[in-house]
Order: structure tokens, then sequence, then C-alpha cells
């Protein structure tokens, strides 16, 4: 049976990646893509949550196996939440037919 494969993807304001990326590695991620990129918010959203939106985001995305995705999820949010000056927003994907890998 081919081992399943989970892509983790991060939407953090800018400037918070790396601080990301370490925790990711230390509960087992060997590596990520870093992106930048520029959110969009509904102002209401704002309102009603008391969040401040910063449109200068980046996006981090990590490929890993199955059997890591929930600590490396749960590092990133500890360091990176929501909850946090990061305002990440943290989420999986399924990620098939994945080639060029090797987990150990």
């Amino acid at each position: 049976m081919a081992e399943k494969h989970e892509l983790i993807v991060v939407i953090i304001n800018e400037g918070y990646s790396e601080k990301v990326m370490d925790a990711a590695r230390e509960a087992g991620a060997r590596g990520g893509t870093i992106i930048r990129a520029r959110g969009t918010a509904n102002k209401d959203i704002e309102k009603k949550y008391g969040l401040v939106i910063t449109p200068q985001k980046e996006m981090v995305y990590i490929l890993t196996n199955v059997k890591t995705r929930d600590a490396i999820m749960s590092a990133i949010n500890k360091v990176g939440g929501i909850e946090t000056n990061g305002q990440g927003i943290v989420f999986s994907l399924p990620a098939s037919n994945v080639s060029g890998l090797k987990f150990e």
C-alpha cells in the first residue's frame, strides 16, 4: 500500500513564516515552500471578531506524510495560529500521486 501524503497550507501575516517553519521542522517537517501573498478581508468580519486583517500575507506549503500531519499542524498553531500575532490559518489537503520525495 502506498504511503499517504498531505499538503499542509498556512496563510499567515507577513514576517511569521520562518517561525512557522521552525516549529514545523521541530515537529517532523523536512522543509516547505514560502510564497508572498496579499489577502482581502470582509470589513464586517474584522469588526465582529475584533481582528485587524493585515493585507500582506505569506503562504507556507509543507508536503508531509499523513503520520506527521497532526503534530506539524499543532506545532504551527501554537506559534502562528489565529490567536497569535501571526493570525495564521492552517489546513491540510490530501495529496495523491506524489513523486520525488522519500519520507523515512
